[in-house]
């Protein structure tokens, strides 16, 4: 049987931070835990083999992961704009909440422009997307979660219908990746100033 082990690490240095749970992993099918299975209607569209597909990501760690997976190759794009890849990729027990890229056309332009060209307020509104803990589908019903970012996000729903911040819907949940859990969202969540 395959189990992930999942560890926090604190990193040092000027970018250093905690990841939050906020991003989510695809597990394996023979995973133990309530992580088994991804849910939610977008889980359809995920490419059936490859490195995009469900199995492929479980195998990558998430920043990787979610460069192969062709719906969230904006934050991938940003992720890497950010300088936040290695860090992602070397973190553990982490969650991630992912925009897919029609999250980010959401945003007006003029306004995604301004953030993607401004390396602090992108890497908060990015590290706002990150929980420093595995949350899986059993803690979404009525989470709270803090973020990378300092900030809380709330989860609330039943069944495969789940919503965060109020906002945002996630449409494929409990996706596995090497070291880390996934929810992809399809609204970009925006922190608190």
């Amino acid at each position: 049987m395959t189990t992930n082990r999942f560890r926090a690490v604190a990193l040092t240095g000027a970018g250093a931070f905690l990841l939050p749970a906020a991003l989510v992993v695809l597990a394996p099918a023979a995973q133990a835990g309530p992580m088994a299975e991804p849910f939610g209607p977008a889980c359809a569209s995920l490419p059936t083999s490859g490195e995009g597909s469900a199995a492929g990501m479980a195998d990558d760690p998430v920043a990787t992961a979610a460069s192969n997976n062709p719906a969230l190759s904006t934050l991938a794009s940003a992720v890497q704009k950010a300088g936040l890849a290695d860090t992602l990729n070397n973190a553990q027990d982490i969650t991630v909440f992912a925009p897919t890229n029609d999250a980010f056309k959401k945003i007006p332009k003029a306004d995604l422009d301004k953030i993607l060209n401004d390396k602090e307020q992108l890497r908060d509104l990015l590290e706002y997307h990150v929980v420093n803990e595995t949350v899986t589908v059993d803690k979404l019903p009525a989470g709270s979660f803090e973020t990378l970012q300092g900030g809380r996000l709330t989860t609330s729903g039943s069944g495969d219908a789940f919503t965060v911040n109020d906002s945002a819907k996630i449409v494929c949940g409990d996706v596995a990746t090497d070291n880390a859990s996934v929810h992809v969202i399809d609204t970009v969540l925006m922190p608190k100033s």
